[in-house]
């Protein structure tokens, strides 16, 4: 060509191909529709001729300088590849991802809603500290670096409410002490909302009730496997020692000490622990295990029959046969003993290996899983069962229990509870508290319902005869909480208690007349 010719380039002659696949026909075919037919017009195969003509029209190489191409004729040019989408809603977004719930914010998409935890109907993603869920009554007391929640009822406050008796009026003046309540397992203050302000005006004083460590709106310590702290959090010996504070906070010097269930064992704890601090005990459904009569029977049976053989043995002839054979049979006596000791040992160490398993699996996130999925089947069917009539379980209070399921850390809280009760530190020395009720000297009195499904009144009737001048009173048709399901005869019984306790000798005639 006469370019070639301008510079310098001699014109070659043309040389035909081969009918072989090149990149021009891979090119064209490329460029073809999916089924393969060529247009109306197009070849449906290209000779050499053909495809030498379509190499001369294919535009020369760009320069090196200019092998990008320029942002027009990228624009300019059609795409070879077009994507299709299928038919059906866009595809979700980024901003999807940070919406779970809910529409996104700017766009049509609608997710499905978020899957909710509900333990008992308490949403387990909204849960608060424990000052959040306080009452305009609450108050928080720092003991050993725990803020245990509590709530106080003057006797002054709301006198003029309702209308008593001379004879209430007489007690009031009278008894003078101030009462701490103590609840049982899984309840919290909420359990004496409804008594707290009669007893204040029954005694005359301040009463006051405060949340157990792990239950209520208490602060919630987690422990680690260094548990080597002076004092857990979630022992009985901290609950003693939390009702003796609570008793110097009120300014006196004794109290009278009112539990429920389980409440009833930290009122004994803390009256061994300070007899002089607690003028009266008044266990309401007492789960303390009360030994049965034939316990004691034959332990003093036992004990004469010790003393008669020995006395037996003293009386007796000496005989060398029989010193021989006693020997030997001292002898057997001791080797069964080491052996025993043997057994013994290897015993407390099994004990003690699973009892570390046991912890371990307890303060595991499976566990904690297990506590939420109990509380969500039994927790409000435990209240209802707990009464004796379950359809006058209002939803007050039900809602009442299970306030504290609102607050942050109760399930870790609840098994650190369980985990103080199996790793009890108490020296071995220590007498159990159902083998020392024959020590307590103070006036008690024991209140139990006559269909308490949870400890039954059997029991509570044990317990009277076991501590010296116990008074019994059994509430009828009643179950586990007298104090709300048949509050005023509580009170009733309280009150009688209390004026035969601490009232004047005028008063004790006038009530013997009555």
């Amino acid at each position: 060509t006469d370019t070639s010719l301008a510079h310098g380039l001699q014109p070659q002659a043309v040389v035909p191909l081969p009918a072989a696949p090149t990149q021009s026909t891979l090119s064209v075919r490329r460029i073809l529709p999916a089924n393969d037919h060529p247009p109306v017009g197009f070849p449906r195969r290209l000779g050499p001729d053909q495809m030498l003509t379509l190499l001369s029209l294919r535009p020369p190489p760009p320069a090196v300088a200019n092998i990008l191409p320029s942002a027009a004729a990228a624009q300019s040019r059609p795409p070879l590849l077009r994507a299709h989408r299928t038919a059906g809603p866009p595809p979700p977004s980024a901003a999807a991802a940070e919406f779970p719930a809910g529409s996104v914010p700017g766009s049509g998409t609608q997710m499905p809603p978020r899957r909710r935890r509900l333990v008992a109907g308490i949403d387990q993603d909204e849960l608060l500290d424990p000052d959040a869920l306080a009452d305009p009554d609450s108050s928080f007391y720092e003991f050993n670096g725990v803020r245990v929640h509590h709530k106080v009822c003057a006797h002054g406050e709301d006198e003029d409410s309702g209308g008593q008796s001379s004879g209430s009026a007489v007690a009031r003046s009278q008894v003078g002490l101030p009462i701490v309540l103590l609840h049982g397992f899984g309840a919290s203050v909420f359990s004496w909302s409804r008594v707290m302000r009669p007893l204040a005006r029954i005694a005359g004083a301040k009463v006051l009730a405060f949340d157990r460590p792990a239950f209520g709106l208490t602060s919630r310590t987690r422990r680690s496997g260094d548990d080597t702290k002076p004092l857990n959090p979630y022992s009985m010996a901290f609950s003693a020692m939390a009702t003796l504070a609570f008793i110097d906070q009120l300014g006196a010097g004794k109290a009278v000490l009112v539990g429920h269930s389980a409440g009833c064992l930290v009122a004994v704890e803390a009256y061994f622990e300070a007899p002089e601090r607690v003028a009266a005990l008044v266990l309401v459904a007492p789960a303390i295990f009360a030994p049965r009569k034939g316990e004691k029977e034959n332990s003093a049976g036992e004990q004469e029959g010790a003393d008669k053989k020995e006395s037996d043995d003293n009386n007796a002839a000496p005989n060398p046969f029989a010193r021989i054979w006693g020997g030997f049979l001292g002898m057997c006596m001791w080797l069964a003993g080491l052996v025993l000791k043997l057994v013994m040992a290897v015993q407390d160490t099994v004990r003690a290996l699973s009892t570390k398993v046991l912890v371990a699996f307890l303060r595991s996130s499976l566990a904690a899983s297990l506590v939420r999925l109990i509380m969500d089947k039994f927790g409000v069917t435990g209240v209802r069962n707990a009464w004796y009539d379950p359809s006058k379980v209002t939803d007050h209070v039900i809602q009442g229990y299970t306030k504290p399921l609102r607050s942050k850390g109760w399930e870790t809280a609840l098994l650190e509870y369980t985990i103080s009760m199996i790793t009890d530190t108490s020296p071995k020395s220590r007498v159990p508290v159902s083998k020392r009720l024959s020590e307590i000297s103070c006036p008690v009195l024991v209140v139990t319902g006559d269909t308490d499904r949870l400890v039954p009144a059997s029991n509570a009737e044990r317990l009277a005869r076991a501590i010296p001048g116990a008074t019994l009173e059994v509430i009828k048709n009643c179950g586990h909480l007298p104090q709300e399901e048949r509050a005023e005869e509580f009170l009733s019984v309280v009150e009688r208690f209390l004026q035969r306790a601490f009232g004047t000798p005028d008063e004790h005639v006038f009530q013997a007349a009555v």
